[in-house]
Protein backbone atom coordinates (compact mmCIF):
# COMPACT_ATOMS: atom_id res chain seq x y z
CA UNK A 1 0.00 0.00 0.00
CA UNK A 2 1.00 3.62 -0.40
CA UNK A 3 0.80 5.74 2.74
CA UNK A 4 -0.22 9.37 2.23
CA UNK A 5 -0.19 12.08 4.87
CA UNK A 6 -0.50 15.86 5.09
CA UNK A 7 1.22 18.09 7.67
CA UNK A 8 1.50 16.09 10.92
CA UNK A 9 -0.05 13.19 8.99
CA UNK A 10 2.91 13.48 6.61
CA UNK A 11 5.25 13.18 9.56
CA UNK A 12 3.40 10.01 10.59
CA UNK A 13 3.63 8.69 7.00
CA UNK A 14 7.40 9.33 7.00
CA UNK A 15 7.73 7.39 10.26
CA UNK A 16 5.73 4.55 8.73
CA UNK A 17 8.10 4.52 5.74
CA UNK A 18 11.03 4.20 8.12
CA UNK A 19 9.60 1.04 9.64
CA UNK A 20 10.33 -0.73 6.34
CA UNK A 21 7.21 -2.86 6.53
CA UNK A 22 6.97 -4.83 3.26
CA UNK A 23 3.29 -3.89 3.05
CA UNK A 24 4.26 -0.22 2.56
CA UNK A 25 5.37 0.16 -1.06
CA UNK A 26 5.47 3.94 -1.14
CA UNK A 27 5.02 7.11 0.87
CA UNK A 28 3.53 10.41 -0.25
CA UNK A 29 4.24 13.40 1.96
CA UNK A 30 2.00 16.42 1.40
CA UNK A 31 3.39 19.60 3.00
CA UNK A 32 4.67 17.46 5.88
CA UNK A 33 6.12 18.75 9.12
CA UNK A 34 8.41 16.80 11.43
CA UNK A 35 12.00 17.67 10.53
CA UNK A 36 14.14 20.58 11.62
CA UNK A 37 15.55 22.75 8.82
CA UNK A 38 17.71 25.69 9.89
CA UNK A 39 16.52 29.00 8.43
CA UNK A 40 13.17 27.39 7.49
CA UNK A 41 11.11 27.16 10.68
CA UNK A 42 7.66 25.67 10.99
CA UNK A 43 5.04 28.34 11.74
CA UNK A 44 4.13 28.39 15.43
CA UNK A 45 0.68 26.87 15.09
CA UNK A 46 -0.15 27.27 18.75
CA UNK A 47 0.44 31.03 18.77
CA UNK A 48 -1.62 31.77 15.64
CA UNK A 49 -5.16 33.02 15.57
CA UNK A 50 -7.58 31.15 13.34
CA UNK A 51 -7.48 34.01 10.82
CA UNK A 52 -3.66 33.93 10.76
CA UNK A 53 -3.78 30.17 10.30
CA UNK A 54 -6.01 30.52 7.24
CA UNK A 55 -3.75 33.23 5.81
CA UNK A 56 -0.66 31.04 6.12
CA UNK A 57 -2.37 27.82 5.00
CA UNK A 58 -3.95 28.81 1.69
CA UNK A 59 -2.85 30.46 -1.53
CA UNK A 60 -6.24 32.17 -1.54
CA UNK A 61 -7.61 31.93 2.00
CA UNK A 62 -10.88 33.83 1.56
CA UNK A 63 -13.06 30.91 0.34
CA UNK A 64 -11.89 28.78 3.26
CA UNK A 65 -12.15 31.19 6.18
CA UNK A 66 -14.45 30.09 8.98
CA UNK A 67 -15.35 31.96 12.14
CA UNK A 68 -15.00 29.28 14.83
CA UNK A 69 -17.64 31.03 16.94
CA UNK A 70 -20.25 30.23 14.27
CA UNK A 71 -19.57 26.49 14.41
CA UNK A 72 -21.94 24.21 16.34
CA UNK A 73 -20.75 23.30 19.86
CA UNK A 74 -19.87 19.75 18.78
CA UNK A 75 -17.62 21.05 15.98
CA UNK A 76 -15.96 23.51 18.38
CA UNK A 77 -15.32 20.67 20.83
CA UNK A 78 -13.87 18.48 18.06
CA UNK A 79 -11.54 21.29 16.96
CA UNK A 80 -10.37 21.80 20.55
CA UNK A 81 -9.78 18.06 20.91
CA UNK A 82 -7.80 17.98 17.67
CA UNK A 83 -5.65 20.87 18.88
CA UNK A 84 -5.00 19.08 22.20
CA UNK A 85 -4.09 15.84 20.41
CA UNK A 86 -1.73 17.74 18.12
CA UNK A 87 0.03 19.30 21.10
CA UNK A 88 0.52 15.84 22.64
CA UNK A 89 1.75 14.14 19.47
CA UNK A 90 3.75 16.89 17.80
CA UNK A 91 4.69 19.11 20.73
CA UNK A 92 4.95 22.83 20.29
CA UNK A 93 7.95 22.53 17.95
CA UNK A 94 6.05 20.27 15.51
CA UNK A 95 9.26 18.35 14.84
CA UNK A 96 11.53 15.56 16.00
CA UNK A 97 15.20 16.58 16.03
CA UNK A 98 16.22 13.01 15.08
CA UNK A 99 13.87 12.51 12.13
CA UNK A 100 15.85 14.23 9.39
CA UNK A 101 18.94 12.08 10.00
CA UNK A 102 16.88 8.91 10.32
CA UNK A 103 15.27 9.59 6.93
CA UNK A 104 18.67 8.91 5.35
CA UNK A 105 18.05 5.22 6.09
CA UNK A 106 14.64 5.11 4.41
CA UNK A 107 14.53 3.02 1.25
CA UNK A 108 10.81 3.37 0.59
CA UNK A 109 10.04 5.32 -2.58
CA UNK A 110 8.69 8.70 -1.50
CA UNK A 111 6.93 11.51 -3.33
CA UNK A 112 7.13 14.87 -1.56
CA UNK A 113 4.36 17.20 -2.76
CA UNK A 114 4.45 20.85 -1.72
CA UNK A 115 2.21 23.85 -2.20
CA UNK A 116 4.14 26.76 -3.67
CA UNK A 117 2.23 29.15 -1.40
CA UNK A 118 2.63 27.18 1.82
CA UNK A 119 3.59 29.58 4.60
CA UNK A 120 3.30 27.02 7.40
CA UNK A 121 6.40 25.27 6.03
CA UNK A 122 8.02 26.88 3.00
CA UNK A 123 9.10 25.19 -0.21
CA UNK A 124 12.78 25.01 0.78
CA UNK A 125 11.67 23.08 3.87
CA UNK A 126 9.89 20.66 1.51
CA UNK A 127 12.96 20.34 -0.68
CA UNK A 128 15.04 19.58 2.43
CA UNK A 129 12.53 16.86 3.37
CA UNK A 130 13.00 15.22 -0.03
CA UNK A 131 16.77 15.67 0.09
CA UNK A 132 16.91 13.81 3.41
CA UNK A 133 15.70 10.58 1.76
CA UNK A 134 17.72 8.49 -0.70
CA UNK A 135 14.68 7.53 -2.78
CA UNK A 136 12.49 10.60 -2.99
CA UNK A 137 11.18 13.02 -5.55
CA UNK A 138 9.99 16.57 -4.86
CA UNK A 139 7.13 18.14 -6.80
CA UNK A 140 5.75 21.64 -6.41
CA UNK A 141 1.99 22.23 -6.65
CA UNK A 142 1.10 25.63 -8.10
CA UNK A 143 -1.19 28.21 -6.53
CA UNK A 144 -1.55 25.95 -3.52
CA UNK A 145 -0.91 26.35 0.19
CA UNK A 146 -0.47 23.91 3.07
CA UNK A 147 -3.64 21.90 2.42
CA UNK A 148 -3.92 21.01 -1.27
CA UNK A 149 -6.49 18.32 -0.50
CA UNK A 150 -8.84 21.20 0.40
CA UNK A 151 -7.62 24.00 -1.86
CA UNK A 152 -6.61 22.24 -5.11
CA UNK A 153 -7.77 18.63 -4.76
CA UNK A 154 -7.65 17.84 -8.49
CA UNK A 155 -4.06 19.03 -8.78
CA UNK A 156 -3.12 16.88 -5.79
CA UNK A 157 -4.92 13.83 -7.20
CA UNK A 158 -3.25 14.29 -10.59
CA UNK A 159 0.19 14.43 -8.92
CA UNK A 160 -0.58 11.29 -6.93
CA UNK A 161 -1.94 9.35 -9.90
CA UNK A 162 1.00 10.40 -12.09
CA UNK A 163 3.73 9.64 -9.53
CA UNK A 164 4.10 6.08 -10.82
CA UNK A 165 5.05 7.41 -14.25
CA UNK A 166 8.34 8.91 -13.09
CA UNK A 167 11.42 7.54 -11.40
CA UNK A 168 12.33 8.42 -7.85
CA UNK A 169 15.89 9.69 -7.87
CA UNK A 170 18.47 10.60 -5.30
CA UNK A 171 17.64 14.14 -4.21
CA UNK A 172 20.77 14.72 -2.11
CA UNK A 173 22.17 17.16 -4.69
CA UNK A 174 19.49 19.77 -4.01
CA UNK A 175 21.91 21.73 -1.83
CA UNK A 176 19.43 22.29 1.01
CA UNK A 177 20.97 22.24 4.48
Amino acid sequence: MTVIGNSVGGWIAAEMGLIADPRVSGVILVDAVGIEVPEHPIADFFSLTMDEMFSLSFHNPDPFRVDPQTLPPAAQAAAAGNRDALAIYAGTAMSDPTLRDRLGEMDTATLVLWGDSDQIVDTDYGRAYAAAMPVARFQLLTDTGHMPQVETPQQLLDAIWNCGETDFTDQRDLGIN
